[in-house]
């Protein structure tokens, strides 16, 4: 009797963990791999996601129908998860679904090279369990999956099977997530060609750096050397920050990655400073401001030692001041160019450029732009074209003599138009950034009217919703003269149950209960609630008291069939009683009174000895 009975116990715990993983994952949108084309799939919106306060859970925890029930699904659509500056980690499930009769190979790719510091990857390895992965870019570059700037991990999903991957992120930055899924031969295309491109900026440069290196040699000016240091610091905080520098520099000690960018753009523009200085000739032409710049050139030759000490805490600081900093260079600028000084109207357009990409590089590594192409990959295109503009006026330092008053005309409309197109870029910016808190702020009041209507422990209706939905249903019944029945639902013994079981099974008990009334009260119409405690209720419009009987008496009998046991129950299992109660409502009467009837039939249901149904007279 004993085996008996500890193989029921098993069985029920075997079927409700099946049950309530089915019913988590079933909640995930999946994608479909087979329908994988040259363009890549975001899967921002596909990700259930899982936040992790104290980094303590494990695969096997996020596996659990209790906290696997806790992943958040239902993302908006976008180009990336943000989680902003954040201590927790984060688990992301995805779920691929492969119903062709070929196997289907694709490409993961977080396209982002300061992803997480810690990234853990869980695949199926086809023996029922999971493979890990751990990479993230405090970790060598030889363990990453395939070797790429970004994050890539190769999946292949077998044929008519479904797969459910997992990911642990964390992070010391700000935590943000663009992933893309791609078929396998259109990411290699894909990769093909953003290499391509980084080839041709960094070509591009060390062309720039060659021809002005080759001019100081030949003209001795200490402006083209100032001109060739700027461009080696911009380069190699450029290569740190898109991950290259990891990949072909020093793959070995990944502690770089994580201070080479921002202590890179730091001394960049310290160098910078000192280029302005001696270009310009701010000593003799502005000598306030050149007190100011010199200030700036030493804080940003500091400020690198404070985040080699204590990266978390001098890192915002850091960026923050380059924006600054910037914005002092273009004031620099623009002063000098009204004092018609030739090589600062070069200066003005070239630094704008760049100051604006670095500007909106650090926006985004502090979570307030969106990832964008600009945002992105600002600092490669306004390096781009910062050099350009750069080499044009050293070159003009052979003619300044005889075009000195034409230039100076041609530089101050480039800087007023520079400056046009800057208001409009920002205002532009502004109207995007309005637009994308519009519709954050209508998804959040989206969620917040399903969680007003909704009970948090069992996922059925709540008593607000089920009061809204019977007078609803009650004013269209008076309208129609048509039935409309009600039926309130008890868990017998349920506080010895409690007592006996503990209040986490009582809550997981409700849970089930709450399954079976959902699966057998679940006409088009019918709602089913939880009134309060161990009590639910269901509203059926259109349904006379026979068939509401009906109705009650199923999920009693599906509710005893579960034999979820219950050691103080004089069946031995979980059951539960009904009362039904049925009007064709009039003017004159109030929805009160059908649940009155309905509370006083289910008072003699349980009356007459429980596990019953009983209708209202």
């Amino acid at each position: 009797m004993l085996s008996r009975r500890l193989l029921a116990h098993v069985l029920a715990w075997v079927c409700g963990l099946t049950l309530a993983t089915t019913n988590t994952w079933a909640a995930d949108k999946r994608v479909d791999v087979a329908r994988l084309g040259d363009t890549a799939v975001s899967l921002t919106e596909f990700f259930a996601v899982l936040e992790d306060p104290g980094q303590t859970l494990s695969l096997a925890d996020v596996q659990s129908p209790e906290i696997a029930a806790r992943f958040t699904t239902g993302q908006a659509a976008a180009w990336s998860l943000k989680f902003g500056v954040t201590s927790s980690a984060y688990w992301l499930r995805l779920n691929l679904d492969n119903a062709t009769a070929e196997p289907v190979r694709t490409m993961l790719e977080f396209s982002y090279p300061r992803l997480a510091s810690s990234i853990q990857f869980f695949q199926p390895d086809g023996g029922g369990g999971y493979s890990r992965v751990d990479t993230g870019y405090l970790m060598p570059f030889a363990q990453r999956p395939y070797k790429h700037r970004f994050y890539v991990f190769p999946v292949s999903v077998p044929a008519h099977t479904q797969q459910v991957l997992y990911l642990r992120l964390q992070s010391t930055v700000n935590l943000e997530i663009p992933a893309q899924l791609w078929e396998r031969e259109a990411f290699h295309r894909h990769e093909r060609a953003d290499y391509m491109g980084q080839a041709a900026y960094f070509g591009m440069v060390l062309i720039m750096l060659l021809f002005n290196l080759l001019l100081y040699f030949g003209l001795r000016d200490a402006n083209y050397l100032w001109y060739v240091a700027f461009g080696i610091s911009a380069a190699f905080s450029i290569a740190a920050d898109n991950g290259l520098a990891i990949e072909y520099v020093w793959g070995n000690a990944p502690v770089w990655t994580q201070m080479a960018s921002s202590v890179g753009y730091s001394v960049s523009l310290a160098i910078g400073g000192l280029f302005l200085r001696r270009m310009v000739g701010t000593r003799t032409l502005v000598p306030g401001l050149d007190k100011v710049l010199l200030l700036a050139v030493a804080l940003h030759l500091v400020l690198p030692i404070g985040v080699a000490v204590s990266y978390v805490h001098f890192i915002k600081p850091l960026l923050l001041a380059g924006g600054v900093t910037s914005l002092l260079f273009l004031a620099v600028g623009l002063v000098c160019a009204f004092k018609r000084n030739r090589s600062a109207m070069f200066f003005v357009a070239a630094f704008g450029v760049m100051a604006l990409g670095s500007a909106s590089t650090s926006l985004r590594a502090l979570g307030v732009l969106p990832p964008t192409l600009f945002s992105t990959h600002g600092i490669q295109i306004g390096s781009a074209l910062e050099m350009l503009l750069l080499a044009f006026a050293l070159a003009d330092r052979y003619n300044v003599i005889r075009m000195e008053k034409a230039q100076a005309q041609f530089a101050a409309l480039q800087a007023q138009t520079q400056l046009v197109e800057n208001l409009q870029s920002s205002e532009r910016l502004l109207e995007s950034r309005v637009a994308q808190r519009t519709d954050e702020l209508e998804v959040l009041n989206a969620k917040l009217q399903a969680l007003s209507t909704t009970d948090a422990l069992t996922g059925l209706a709540n008593r607000r919703q089920f009061d809204e939905v019977l007078h609803s249903e009650w004013r269209r019944a008076v309208r129609g003269g048509q039935a409309l029945s009600i039926g309130f639902i008890d868990v017998d013994w349920f506080k010895s149950y409690n007592d006996h079981y503990g209040h986490q099974a009582g809550d997981a008990c409700l849970r089930q209960v709450a399954d079976v009334l959902a699966s057998t009260i679940c006409r088009s119409g019918d709602l089913v609630a939880r009134y309060g405690g161990e009590e639910f209720v269901f509203v059926a419009p259109l349904t006379d008291g026979i068939h509401a009987l009906a109705m009650a008496r199923k999920a009693c009998e599906a509710l005893q069939a579960l034999t979820i046991p219950h050691a103080k129950s004089e069946f031995a299992c979980v059951t539960a009683s009904i009362g039904v109660a049925t009007v064709v409502p009039s003017k004159d009467q109030t929805p009160d009174m059908l649940v009155k009837a309905a509370d006083q039939a289910l008072y003699h249901a349980k009356k007459e000895g429980r596990n019953r149904v009983s209708l209202s007279a």
